[in-house]
């Protein structure tokens, strides 16, 4: 990083000490704020042949470090110098994947007798010292370091974190930001193992290199959200990338980690979320709020509440809501849907039966009203109810007792009523088709559930809410609607209401085949509508071609500046655009 010392490595097979040679050379040439280090790629061994040889030179390495590339693992180099008769295929993927000069320098081999490796090594030594003159003149490792500085700079400069690790997770980056988010201090950091520094695996235990996966992740990046624990003991949600680090063969060298603090925005999603959610309800329209209040205010009071509204409008979370909410949170939630079951099997699902009831019951069994003792009972679509199971019901609902089927002894239950139909229950009693005394039962406080096409100011939250949620269950990144889709969606009438809107999300999921979802990863039926919608030339249009045109140049191709200089809706917009062939006009 900046301001530290340069690193520079003579890397040698070790057997004449070529790169013992250069650093004790390069050492005492230097005048520049560098360090030299070598090593060799067998087990270190001082040559007496090339010791004399240096003496010759008025050069003592009696007190050299020898050290193996084992032994220089920790360290960040600047830059790795290879010497005499190295193998490149063999040379190693060191911390910061530095760069790497080779010096063909002469290399006695194995065999060669005394005086001749003598001479042999003269001449190695001579050219060493030849080669250390013209890098230090020529100004090469200037450039160099000011060109790694620059780097360092501008990855110092990012306000995300970054962080890199070789194949055997020793860092050897880790950048300004990083600090700041971890609280770790680099110097601290580099060199070591990740999860010596790390100890709960910072990256979650994804990384390539972690003992967990055992190197079997494909060569992809992966994103990955963390909890981390700052040394100060302060807890921060980590959004993090990782991707593996590859070097000029192809070959895996480490890892690569960026990361940004999302606490903060975290937070505040949380607190937008619960402002407009309730439950498992959510919801900004002015309506939705209206019937949040209506939760609110009803689930005190354990009155009877009757919930109207279409289907898929979502009764049943509003039934939940009112239960979870209430008094009664800790006890029974029990839903029994009123219109799936034949009158015969509804009256045991509600009040049980005896055994030998009927065939088949082998047993006494609970019904539903049992089972929901001191909680609350859902009777989900009661417009569906027969005539003699309406008597029936209306019975309990009087005195909170009972019969089980095929028994005579009377059950007494504590339970609070929650009804919901998709019908208009008023129009049924006037018609004669539903009990008035019933009605008037299980309609203490009404709560009406408007469709989703009167609240569009939901769907771009619960499409929001859906991504997360159906992301969460296929753990799979989470998508992002395209501005065309998110205006196809917010257009559409949605008859299928939220749950029609829910399996539209579904359905992009298993479409898309990447992190946009296009109008082609909609369902047909949307699609279909959108197509009817499209604008026709006539006498009926607001605004021509020309007029597109200006306020497409007005706003600089910003189509939501251009439809807002229209005074249309991006949708309309579109259209427009399609119609006039400037679909493919700069947005």
């Amino acid at each position: 990083m900046s301001g530290q010392k340069r690193l520079i490595l003579f890397l040698g097979d070790g057997e004449n000490n070529l790169h013992l040679m250069a650093e004790s050379f390069a050492r005492k040439m230097s005048s520049d704020p560098i360090d030299f280090i070598s090593a060799s790629m067998t087990p270190p061994k001082l040559n007496s042949t090339t010791k004399k040889v240096m003496l010759q030179s008025n050069i003592d390495m009696s007190d050299i470090q020898l050290r193996s590339l084992l032994d220089v693992e920790p360290f960040m180099f600047d830059l790795i110098i290879t010497l005499g008769n190295f193998d490149q295929n063999c040379r190693p993927t060191l911390p910061g994947m530095p760069p790497h000069i080779h010096w063909d320098v002469p290399d006695p081999p194995r065999g060669t007798d005394k005086d001749s490796m003598q001479n042999e090594l003269r001449k190695a030594r001579d050219k060493i010292k030849n080669n250390l003159e013209i890098l230090f003149s020529a100004g090469f490792l200037h450039a160099l370091f000011v060109t790694r500085l620059n780097l360092e700079v501008i990855l110092d400069n990012l306000l995300d974190g970054v962080m890199a690790h070789t194949t055997s997770r020793r860092i050897f980056f880790f950048n300004k930001a990083a600090e700041n988010i971890t609280g770790h201090k680099r110097k601290n950091i580099l060199g070591k193992d990740c999860h010596e520094v790390f100890p709960g695996r910072f990256c979650g235990g994804v990384c390539e290199f972690c003992t967990a996966v055992n190197g079997n992740r494909e060569k992809k990046i992966l994103k990955k959200e963390i909890t981390f624990i700052r040394p100060d003991g302060r807890q921060r949600l980590l959004k993090m990338s990782i991707m593996p680090l590859t070097g000029d063969t192809g070959q895996g060298v480490g890892d690569l980690l960026s990361f940004k603090d999302d606490t903060e925005l975290d937070l505040l999603k949380r607190r937008l979320k619960h402002h407009h959610s309730l439950g498992r309800l959510v919801g900004k329209d002015p309506k939705t709020l209206e019937v949040f209040e209506q939760i609110k205010e009803v689930s005190p009071v354990l009155a009877p509440v009757l919930i109207e509204g279409e289907s898929g409008t979502g009764k049943e979370l509003v039934a939940n809501a009112i239960h979870d909410i209430g008094p009664r949170s800790d006890k029974p939630f029990v839903a029994i849907n009123c219109g799936a079951l034949p009158e015969g099997i509804l009256e045991s699902e509600l009040f049980g039966h005896v055994a030998g009831a009927f065939s088949g019951a082998v047993q006494d069994r609970k019904g539903r009203f049992e089972l929901a003792h001191e909680g609350t009972i859902f009777l989900d679509e009661v417009s569906e109810l027969s005539p003699a199971m309406q008597v029936k019901l209306l019975r309990v609902l009087q005195d909170q007792k009972f019969e089980r089927v095929g028994g005579e002894k009377s059950i007494q239950v504590n339970v609070r009523i929650i009804s919901a139909t998709n019908q208009n229950l008023m129009k049924m009693v006037e018609k004669k088709k539903f009990r008035r005394d019933l009605f008037y039962r299980l309609c203490v406080v009404p709560i009406k559930l408007p469709p989703l096409r009167e609240r569009r100011l939901d769907i771009p939250m619960l499409i929001e809410h859906f991504l997360e949620l159906i992301s969460t269950e296929i753990e799979r990144p989470v998508l992002t609607p395209s501005n065309e889709v998110m205006d196809l969606l917010s257009s559409y009438s949605w008859p299928g209401n939220v749950r029609e809107l829910h399996n539209a999300i579904e359905y992009a999921y298993v479409k898309c085949r990447t992190g946009i979802i296009k109008e082609k990863d909609l369902p047909p039926e949307i699609l279909n509508h959108s197509n009817k919608k499209i604008l026709k030339p006539g006498p009926s249009l607001k605004h021509k071609k020309e007029d597109v045109i200006i306020a497409l140049a007005q706003a600089k191709g910003n189509r939501k500046e251009t439809a807002k200089l229209l005074g249309i809706g991006r949708a309309t917009l579109y259209r427009y655009l399609d119609l006039f062939g400037l679909k493919e006009s700069k947005q």
